[in-house]
């Protein structure tokens, strides 16, 4: 926080905690001009003492103020506030982009004889990486090294970029491979539930929130601390200070009572929640989460149903900071003076429940009995399809010849696996991952599953061979209190060995299964399943040679492991028998919650967290030994790198933003229909030999073999502009009948893909236009949608309606994005993709105001078209005069410097 606002509310007080004054503004003094906001759901007094913090009469409002507050009337509102998080939150596939950006800023502003060592990140970030180690080795003593081996084998140019930013920024950090998951990392180190900073000398306290650039940010709502995920601009814009606008949500209250029964875990509780929510349909709402069961449910277990609100639908899933968030703080090592701290805050801002906190208002309401909470599995393909344990098996059978499509007939097969004693069939198991944010974070599931392993091991049973089994901790301290609990070598015994300290099999890094197992699987079409104690289960996601996954606590993987299959009944089923010729059951393995509960105590200590994450960003050896340039202010970009390279957003910078000009001449680039998502848009996914970006890989030497996901080369732009508008579903409507990214130039016609097109229009000096028809960009807030956009000299996107997220981006990146009247579609017009279009009054825009396309079509008759210019604020008229978000701080940067 570089700053604060005028305060013209009066609201500004002191604290003083420990003989310590912190100043803050207060949301009772507020009342004095806005009414009574005790009973705001306290996730929006986080939004409202964001507008009280930074209002200025210009970005933040006294009018933004009374929105927030006027919410209460009627539960709901129609307008927007402004909203500045305390701190950004990345991960190395959405966080290498940033960086990217950055270091190019740095030579920008030395192009503008600035001082390069102004840029920084005027918010702290934090970047982890875990979303680059994959599941190559399992089930072995050695499976962890030689994971982190190849992970550094494959991304030694990214992390070699990666350490040089942790040296050369300011207010950035690295939390290097191997040291867990963001979400987890965030939740038991970085997140602190009030954030402290000095401005002018002054230490101001504020609520901890943040953006990620990750979905499952949410899951740090669980410990009072608001945050969700953005898309990469929305993330840079806040990390370099500039607020983001945004609805101002609807807020569920989701009321919980009672306590789990003995033998549910926190997993089936969010598969429940899960459930619910989707039902009553909370997508772009705040859910928060209320009533006497907040007295004893632990923060792991909210940090469990934070974590999901993606798959559920919502914003965020928040749960009040109270007495047990100021137990985990505590436990997690957190220090005794920022937990007094927050306690004394809260209470002064009237946003510390306890047991005789009033209910909030809220626009709605549902309620759940926690004891009415029973084993689940969610699946075969969404995390919404919650199915009760005891009826998994005869639920697959229904989904086997049903949505799954195999045939009755077919049903029952089974096959042999070449170099094998064994057959498997529709149903077996073949990946059984403990994985997974969600569940990682939760002492007592990862318990669980020890003791199952534990019991298992005891009576002589093993996981079936044909079962791929695997265990990624979410952080070190999970296996330093496995370690003490003595369970490290049972979970071992059983294949569950540690393979990486990172996001594995939950987002597709399963690693390969064997060969002869794929053989069996692929030849025979069968529907192998997975199991995992994860957050997602989309077709196609977890493994290309498995159909279905079922989401499940970690003990269940371990139970299912030893199954081996889903299509029989595991609370009837018999598991194995015994080392004395017993039948073993679910019950004789499954461990009481007091079990758990003692192993809890005695094995977890808040020195656990202060020694391991004492040192989190100093990194394994491998991190150490890469080879960067240190001590240099700027970065020495490799003109032959694939994954890393300068983008051309500064080229030719001035001081004064060139007038950018009026759109004359432009031609189509591309007629979309409805519901274009920026999965549409935005480069996504492995790499084909014949796209313009696997051209450019080859013409790089880069072997198909290498190619890796366009994922994994977000940084550099000559990849990614060249998958733009690539998706193969993709249907241009200059050219019907053909899908994938195709265009045509004119005036010859010529066809090609929408890449090659627009490098033609491109050294012709042509401007470029996208039609596109209602909710254009709708879906994932990818940053590369509207990037792309602009490299690829799109100037101006014509629709129906905008998707939120991704207008913000396009004016963000540059782009002016224009809104048809109503009743106005590019069907209206019977635009063919062949005219010619101007745009004039540029250079005079104010938000909202109506301009006119001219278009000539291709026989010379004109038609002028209303449309309204989609740059909504103040804010966003400079960055659209500057050419972009990034061009108007790096001035600002080199002004001040």
């Amino acid at each position: 926080m570089k700053s604060v606002g005028q305060d013209n509310l009066g609201t500004r007080s002191t604290l003083d905690v420990d003989g310590k004054t912190y100043h803050y503004f207060s949301i009772p003094k507020a009342e004095a001009t806005l009414g009574d906001v005790s009973r705001l759901p306290v996730s929006l007094k986080v939004l409202l003492e964001n507008v009280l913090r930074f209002e200025d009469a210009r970005s933040y409002t006294i009018d933004d103020a009374k929105a927030v507050a006027g919410w209460l009337a009627k539960g709901q509102s129609t307008q927007e506030v402004p909203f500045k998080p305390a701190r950004i939150l990345m991960q190395d596939f959405t966080g290498v982009p940033a960086v990217v950006d950055l270091a190019a800023m740095r030579d920008g502003i030395t192009a503008l004889n600035g001082d390069p060592q102004k840029v920084n990140p005027l918010v702290p970030v934090d970047l982890v990486i875990d979303h680059s180690v994959m599941v190559d080795v399992a089930g072995t003593p050695d499976s962890l090294q030689r994971n982190v081996e190849i992970e550094f084998e494959r991304n030694g140019e990214r992390y070699a970029f990666l350490r040089w930013g942790q040296e050369a920024f300011e207010n950035f950090t690295v939390v290097p491979p191997g040291a867990g998951i963001c979400h987890q990392v965030n939740l038991e180190y970085i997140a602190q539930a009030v954030w402290t900073a000095t401005v002018g000398g002054e230490t101001f306290a504020y609520p901890d929130t943040l953006y990620g650039t990750d979905s499952h940010t949410t899951m740090v709502n669980g410990m009072g601390v608001l945050g969700w995920g953005v898309g990469g601009i929305e993330a840079e814009a806040a990390m370099l200070g500039q607020p983001i606008a945004m609805l101002i949500p609807d807020v569920i209250g989701f009321k919980l009572t009672g306590k789990l029964p003995e033998g549910a875990t926190a997993t089936d509780l969010v598969l429940t929640v899960t459930q619910m929510l989707r039902k009553k349909g909370v997508v772009g709402k705040f859910v928060e989460f209320y009533g006497p069961a907040l007295d004893t449910l632990p923060v792991a277990d909210r940090a469990t149903i934070g974590n999901m609100a993606p798959e559920y639908g919502a914003t965020c899933g928040f749960f009040p900071v109270d007495a047990l968030t100021l137990d985990y703080l505590r436990q997690t090592g957190r220090d005794e003076h920022r937990i007094r701290l927050t306690e004394a805050y809260l209470r002064a801002q009237n946003m510390f429940r306890d047991s005789t906190t009033p209910d909030p208002v809220f626009t709605d309401t549902l309620e759940l009995d926690l004891g009415t909470v029973e084993p689940s599995l969610a699946g075969p393909k969404r995390p919404q399809d919650r199915v009760a344990l005891k009826n998994a098996a005869s639920a697959f059978e229904t989904e086997l010849t049903g949505s799954l499509g195999v045939p009755a007939n077919d049903a029952h097969k089974k096959v042999p696996v070449a170099g094998t004693n064994y057959e498997i069939g529709h149903g077996d198991v073949v990946i059984a991952a403990i994985t997974s944010c969600t569940n990682t974070s939760n002492p007592a599931v990862l318990i669980a599953a020890g003791l199952v392993a534990k019991k298992a091991r005891a009576l002589g049973l093993a996981p079936k061979p044909w079962v791929k089994t695997s265990l990624a901790p979410g952080s070190q301290v999970v296996t330093e209190y496995l370690d003490r609990a003595g369970l490290s070598p049972e979970l071992d015994a059983l294949g569950f060995n540690t393979v990486g300290y990172g996001c594995t099999t939950c987002i597709g890094n399963s690693g390969p299964i064997a060969d002869n197992l794929v053989d069996a699987i692929e030849d025979n079409k069968l529907v192998a399943v997975s199991v995992l104690s994860g957050n997602r289960n989309f077709e196609g996601r977890i493994s290309p040679n498995v159909r279905a996954n079922y989401l499940a606590s970690p003990p269940l993987v371990v139970a299912y492991s030893i199954l081996g299959t889903i299509r029989e009944d595991i609370t009837t089923a018999v598991l194995g028998t015994s080392k004395d010729g017993k039948p073993v059951y679910l019950r004789d393995i499954w461990p009481s919650n007091k079990e758990i509960a003692d192993l809890i105590a005695s094995s977890i200590t808040r020195e656990q967290f202060i020694e391991r994450y004492g040192q989190v960003t100093k990194g394994t050896k491998e991190w150490q030994a890469l080879q960067v340039a240190t001590g240099s202010e700027t970065y020495k970009w490799n003109s032959g790198s694939t994954y890393v390279q300068n983008p051309p957003y500064f080229e030719g910078i001035t001081m004064e933003p060139k007038d950018k000009g009026d759109i004359v001449g432009a031609r189509v680039l591309a007629l979309l229909g409805d519901n274009i998502t920026t999965d549409h848009i935005s480069p996504a996914g492995a790499i084909k030999k014949s796209a313009p970006a696997g051209v450019y890989l080859e013409q790089h030497q880069v072997a198909q073999r290498d190619f890796n996901s366009y994922g994994s080369r977000r940084g550099n732009h000559e990849v990614m502009m060249r998958g733009t508008f690539a998706n193969i579903r993709i249907k241009n409507e200059m050219v019907p009948g053909v899908e994938g990214g195709i265009s045509k130039h004119y005036p010859d016609g010529k066809q090609a893909s929408i890449y090659d097109v627009a490098m033609q229009y491109q050294a012709e000096g042509t401007p470029l236009i996208v039609f596109g028809g209602k909710e254009y960009g709708m879906g994932s807030s990818r940053d590369w949608a509207a990037k792309g956009t602009v490299l690829l000299g799109i100037r101006a996107v014509v629709a129906e309606s905008f998707e939120r997220i991704h207008r913000s981006n396009l004016v963000g990146m540059g782009v002016l994005p224009l809104l048809f009247e109503e009743g106005t579609t590019r069907q209206t017009l019977g635009l063919k993709g062949d005219e010619v279009i101007d745009i004039r009054g540029l250079d005079k825009i104010t938000p909202r105001m109506t301009l006119t396309l001219a278009i000539t079509r291709a026989d010379g008759s004109k038609l002028d078209v209303p449309v309204i210019c989609r740059v909504d604020t103040l804010d966003e008229v400079e960055y659209y005069r500057h050419g972009g978000i990034l061009q108007y701080v790096l001035r600002g940067m080199a002004e001040a410097a």
